[in-house]
């Protein structure tokens, strides 16, 4: 064990290190875009995803690797949708006041980020599982996969396009509704929860916390609402 490359070799084989490391990444990214405040590029998640994705080419370590030791995170994702009904109770009395709005608000945006997606990537060329991959991509990853599963599409690349936009999302959200000069909290946080899900309504509770609870709001009807049009969709055009 004098040797830290045969050191790193035990405890690669250790499922525990990749937890570790997916945690500390995260606290490590957390930090930095605390300390660069006002770069909205400075995602966590981005930041987070650059590490491990570091970490992993440096270390030649496979994502199968990886993945067994940090899917605790990746099981995490179902209770934490779940808990989405604790932001929806908490703000009922203000949901009931705007509910019309954002019914239309809802089902317009739900359906415009499946055509828009499919449209674009058609037009492109892309067709087959992967195009079918597109139409869940703004929904939350749990409800996203298990669409693009049913659907035909490929989970994984789903995955990966769940990230993308989530990303996305986050970083343009804050400039974009500022150049629009949107300025109510709720209307704000529900369009970043709908477009952007999850990592969209972790910044949007960075930025407020009234824009955090109707994005959480937003991201957990959304997913429901993309299971339901995503199939009808897809069999409709295809």
């Amino acid at each position: 064990m004098n040797d830290p490359f045969q050191l790193w070799s035990y405890l690669a084989r250790e499922p525990l290190l990749w937890l570790t490391v997916t945690l500390a990444a995260y606290v490590i990214a957390d930090r930095i875009s605390e300390s660069l405040e006002g770069y909205a590029i400075a995602n966590p998640v981005l930041i987070a995803i650059l590490i491990i994705a570091g970490v992993l080419g440096l270390s030649g370590t496979p994502y199968e690797t990886y993945f067994e030791g940090a899917q605790f995170v990746h099981f995490m994702l179902g209770p934490a949708t779940v808990a989405l009904a604790v932001p929806l109770h908490a703000n009922l009395g203000r949901v009931k006041k705007v509910l019309i709005p954002m019914a239309v608000a809802l089902f317009a945006g739900s359906l415009t980020a499946i055509l828009s997606a499919l449209g674009i990537a058609y037009a492109m060329g892309v067709r087959g599982e992967t195009l079918l991959s597109l139409a869940p991509k703004s929904a939350t990853a749990p409800v996203a996969l298990g669409v693009s599963e049913a659907i035909g599409g490929e989970p994984t690349l789903t995955a990966v396009l769940v990230i993308l936009t989530g990303i996305t999302g986050a970083i343009v959200a804050t400039p974009l509704l500022n150049a629009l000069r949107i300025t109510d909290w709720r209307a704000r946080g529900f369009a970043v929860g709908l477009a952007a899900h999850g990592i969209g309504t972790a910044h949007a509770f960075r930025v407020n916390s009234t824009a955090g609870a109707f994005s959480g709001i937003g991201m957990g009807l959304n997913a429901i609402l993309t299971a339901i049009l995503a199939p009808l969709v897809v069999a409709f055009l295809f």
